[in-house]
């Protein structure tokens, strides 16, 4: 399958209620789209073994800093990003639209070193963004619909810069979010649904200003979310599951508040999490597989609470992972390609712990990353394309080791 053609996938599967594109099996001559409401662990399973022999075992953001913020790992729909204490850029998994910046269209199953000087690393669907220390921002991979932001609509396999003076960066399926060092909200990409919030419907190739006073910035598959330095949560795009919290489930082309005292947020395929200043956790959106956490499987138009000490939060497609307060990792929602991590391929309702001593955490299509205190890294789900960088295609049901010396974020609690 060409790429060209997933977007048109992506609209057919979304006019027929399909949340989030779960999986591309590409092979000469065939191509399969599987989505989160058709995907199965039989599905899923049968193309690839899961092992859990090793004994062991978004990115989120802070409404509190002004200068860039330091997210050492990030994962896409097949790829994943890690920066090392150096400063190191290095990439992992599927790469047919240069999306690993490596100048290749090579598909990675060992990471690969791709630049230095890196602060903020974000992935979307297929096109990665990071942030350098100088806050300059560069980009890579897939650009039909502009999500570059380098005034074209051609792929990149090296990254092309696009912006400075940046501290933060998101990406959603085929649309990418930043935040200038003062404050300001630019967008770029696709925005069928809103997803910029420019008022219009227009996809956008180079970046557009959307708000001023901006803090922290979180990207779904089709909505945005923003914190602004007083607290308040604003979201705008797609929201046929209520995945922007304003109790309709009506899209939005321009921001619309939806909530107050919120300190970090997080976007999933179809549903949004965000972290009160108080530390609870709240969730909104579609909740077929329990990835709200809240105990059942109820979709949600209004935020619902979930937890309480919750420091850090990450969405991925249908699955959610937080850490504590105090480090300890916990999951809920989809489990069909292990990436709960608690050795099973059981949906999880409520969030149940996987691990300890976490430091960051991501999550990608069906894919978890997390980072310990220690500096290492540890990857647990797929592993169809080589996205979790340990040279063999074995899907892992418990977090997995792969690389030491990742880059530590400062704690603003």
């Amino acid at each position: 399958m060409k790429n060209r053609e997933i977007i048109k996938f992506y609209k057919l599967a979304k006019s027929f209620g399909q949340r989030c594109l779960i999986f591309l099996f590409v092979a000469p001559g065939f191509a399969m789209l599987l989505t989160s409401s058709t995907a199965s662990a039989t599905d899923l399973k049968a193309m690839g073994g899961a092992s859990d022999v090793q004994p062991g075992l978004g990115t989120t953001g802070d409404s509190r800093t002004s200068k860039v913020i330091a997210t050492g790992i990030a994962a896409g729909l097949y790829h994943s990003l890690f920066l090392k204490n150096s400063g190191a850029l290095w990439a992992m998994g599927y790469n047919n639209d240069g999306q690993l910046g490596d100048g290749t269209n090579n598909t990675r199953s060992t990471s690969v070193q791709v630049a230095t000087g890196v602060a903020q690393v974000a992935a979307g669907s297929v096109h990665s963004l990071f942030i350098k220390t100088d806050g300059t921002l560069w980009a890579m991979g897939w650009n039909r619909d502009g999500q570059l932001g380098d005034g074209t609509t051609i792929n990149r396999s090296t990254p092309v810069q696009v912006a400075d003076g940046v501290v933060q960066v998101a990406a959603g399926v085929f649309h990418s979010l930043f935040v200038k060092t003062d404050g300001t909200l630019w967008a770029m990409g696709y925005n069928n649904d809103g997803q910029l919030g420019d008022g219009t419907l227009i996809n956008r190739s180079t970046p557009v200003q959307i708000a001023a006073g901006v803090a922290q910035v979180a990207a779904g598959s089709a909505h945005s979310l923003f914190v602004k330095t007083d607290g308040t949560l604003w979201a705008m795009g797609y929201n046929n599951d209520g995945q922007l919290g304003d109790d309709t489930l009506i899209n939005r082309s321009t921001p619309v508040q939806v909530a107050t005292g919120v300190a970090k947020v997080a976007a999933g395929g179809s549903y949004s999490l965000f972290v009160k200043k108080d530390g609870t956790l709240w969730a909104m959106g579609y909740n077929k597989y329990g990835q709200l956490g809240d105990g059942t499987t109820i979709t949600r138009n209004t935020p619902v609470k979930v937890a309480d000490g919750v420091a850090k939060v990450a969405g991925g497609c249908d699955h959610s992972l937080f850490v504590k307060t105090d480090g300890t990792l916990w999951a809920m929602g989809a489990n069909y390609s292990y990436q709960l991590g608690d050795g099973t391929t059981n949906i999880r309702s409520t969030p149940v712990q996987i691990a300890d001593g976490v430091a960051q955490i991501a999550a990608g299509g069906s894919l978890s990353l997390l980072v310990k205190t220690d500096g290492t890294l540890w990857a647990m789900g797929s592993n169809y394309l080589g996205q979790q960088g340990d040279g063999t295609l074995t899907d892992r049901s418990r977090p997995w080791q792969i690389a030491t010396g990742i880059a530590q974020v400062a704690s603003k609690n």
